[in-house]
């Protein structure tokens, strides 16, 4: 997956549904730890309400962790219809809590899962998002003698150096698109015959 769609932006919005008002928060996390320190956060922030029900959706593609609570809801009227609605969305990094405020009127079990998966439906669309390039982190040890030019090939395939040590050489650690990783090594093979290969780094 050279990219994918992750969250801009946190995103609010309020949706009520006799006298329930429940509170859609979505926002990005990298990681799990982000999606817990995020759901954290919306609980410290609205401490009296009645269940912060949440799911997350951390990576994208093959590569996904996923996470969700009924939080006291009635089990799979509120976690479950959350995260399949973030599924059924092509964002990654994503994790979104429901606020509910109860307003004295019982939903039932089918109204819980309408209005928890419109709050999210009605988080999502309000969610500005923007494009994740992935990338790959490489070593590269390159003579002096083509240090300029690889350099200029490098930024052809919007490479950036993070980290250059010079010695007997020079090592680069770079890093570069996904997609462009393929035909970069193709040409630094032939500007050195042979001699330079890229060395993923983790």
């Amino acid at each position: 997956m050279s990219s994918y769609f992750i969250p801009k932006q946190t995103a609010r919005i309020e949706y009520k549904v006799a006298n329930s008002r429940f509170i859609g928060t979505i926002g990005r996390a990298d990681t799990v730890e982000a999606a817990k320190d995020f759901i954290k956060a919306i609980r410290a922030e609205m401490p009296d309400a009645t269940h912060h029900v949440y799911a997350f959706k951390v990576g994208y593609g093959a590569s996904i962790t996923e996470g969700m609570s009924d939080d006291g809801e009635p089990c799979g009227t509120s976690g479950p219809p959350t995260l399949a609605v973030l599924r059924g969305a092509e964002i990654g990094d994503v994790v979104l809590v429901i606020t509910r405020y109860f307003g004295g009127t019982k939903l039932g079990t089918g109204g819980l899962v309408q209005a928890y998966s419109q709050t999210a439906r009605e988080s999502i669309a309000a969610l500005p998002i923007e494009e994740k390039i992935a990338r790959l982190t490489f070593g590269l040890e390159v003579p002096y003698s083509l240090y300029e030019r690889i350099k200029r090939v490098l930024g052809e395939y919007e490479g950036e150096i993070l980290d250059e040590e010079f010695a007997a050489d020079v090592t680069l650690i770079c890093q570069m698109p996904v997609e462009h990783l393929t035909p970069f090594s193709a040409i630094i093979r032939d500007l050195s015959a042979g001699q330079l290969e890229p060395t993923l780094l983790e």
